[in-house]
């Protein structure tokens, strides 16, 4: 059987106390390591669906003595977001006391990290994993560890999260988008290590970058082993130690048991696949796309207040310059005749997500498009709010 856990997170107010659960397979340090979690987001649901569908796989492997490695699962990652209601209507994505997004300013080891590990790296690679595994451990603990240390109710959290994956091989963060085909964020360097990862998954996009801004969970994990390789040089070789990604399950309504079975299994390949489960080896499907650097991504604005009309569907290759839909204006400038504004893609590229609201108000993204070729205009924070 997993061992389960319980982590109790600051009371964010007398009286209160939340907890976050974390169920472990396999052996503690056996190696792969895999995390997954579900929810960070706390309005994106399908993952949450799926972690019930994995689990019980799970179990039945561990009952099997088929899990080799360790896999650890937290199933609700966000049981803050998910007790905030206004309304009737769940606001998950920012924490309400703070207005901070739950997938930003996660822990950042880097300047420690480089500072601490560097003199004591040589020639080989594995050594140096184990030594910079040792260093992010000591930094985390440092921070307080599982200690909320004067933290708020989402800090606490944040740091739990990062406690329980930064030593993985593998992570897998379950998000969704609006409206959207699955796809996936991950960093630059692990591109194409997990291009099985992101055929099994069935992705449609696969979104690349080094550092996007604004340190979300993924990314918290993955850019230290980035600079720490870039500082080291080629004579103190740093491979990249964690591989993680996020994986958007399509849209928030994308929600079923058939969806919920085929992700199950696909996460379940993906565990073979990388060694943690013992079995065959799944056979990897043909890949749907390659790995586009996000600054390729159209983030497409509304360009006036009104409603979207879309011309096409997620999923849908466009060219530059097609026409993605339009804003309605029952109104118009005279208040009587209305008007239709449309809206184009800047790049040729796939439509991967678009807004599921259809009241928008200038300036709002309402569709993405990933293209393969930067654009001028995207630097700086690459991602939404």
């Amino acid at each position: 059987m997993p061992h389960t856990r319980h982590l109790p997170l600051s009371p964010s107010s007398l009286g209160t106390t939340r907890t976050l659960t974390v169920h472990r397979f396999g052996t503690a340090g056996a190696r792969p390591k895999v995390y997954l979690q579900a929810g960070l987001h706390a309005d994106e649901l399908p993952g949450l669906v799926v972690m019930q569908a994995l689990l019980d796989r799970l179990l039945t492997a561990e009952q099997d003595g088929l899990i080799g490695g360790e896999v650890v699962v937290v199933p609700v990652a966000n049981p803050i977001g998910l007790d905030q209601h206004f309304q009737g209507q769940l606001l998950g994505r920012f924490e309400t006391a703070t207005g901070h997004n739950f997938n930003r300013r996660h822990l950042d080891p880097v300047d420690a990290l480089i500072r601490r590990a560097v003199p004591l790296l040589g020639p080989d690679p594995e050594t140096n994993v184990a030594a910079t595994r040792a260093i992010l451990r000591e930094e985390w603990l440092s921070a307080g560890g599982e200690d909320p240390h004067g933290r708020s109710e989402g800090d606490h959290l944040r740091h739990l999260l990062y406690g329980l994956a930064f030593d993985a091989d593998l992570v897998l963060d379950l998000h969704c988008d609006w409206e959207a085909v699955m796809h996936t964020y991950t960093s630059t360097a692990s591109w194409p290590a997990t291009d099985g990862v992101m055929r099994l998954l069935g992705a449609e996009a696969i979104l690349i970058a080094t550092e996007s801004g604004g340190n979300p969970f993924d990314e918290a994990l993955s850019l230290p082993w980035v600079r720490l390789a870039e500082a080291a040089g080629a004579d103190r070789p740093v491979p990249m130690g964690c591989h993680s990604m996020t994986v958007e399950l399509r849209g928030q309504t994308d929600i079923s048991d058939a969806l919920a079975t085929a992700d199950a299994d696909a996460l379940m390949a993906v565990l073979a696949h990388w060694g943690a489960v013992s079995g065959p080896q799944p056979t990897l499907p043909p890949a749907r796309c390659t790995a586009t650097p996000l600054e390729a991504v159209d983030m497409v604005s509304a360009p006036s207040a009104g409603i979207v009309v879309y011309s096409g569907a997620v999923g849908d290759r466009v060219n530059a310059g097609d026409c993605l839909g339009w804003v309605v204006n029952p109104l118009g400038s005279d208040g009587l005749s209305g008007s239709r504004i449309p809206f184009h893609a800047a790049t040729d590229g796939i439509i991967y997500g678009r807004l599921l609201q259809r009241l928008v108000r200038p300036g709002d993204t309402i569709c993405k498009v990933a293209g393969d070729q930067p654009l001028a205009h995207r630097t700086g924070n690459l991602l939404t709010a």
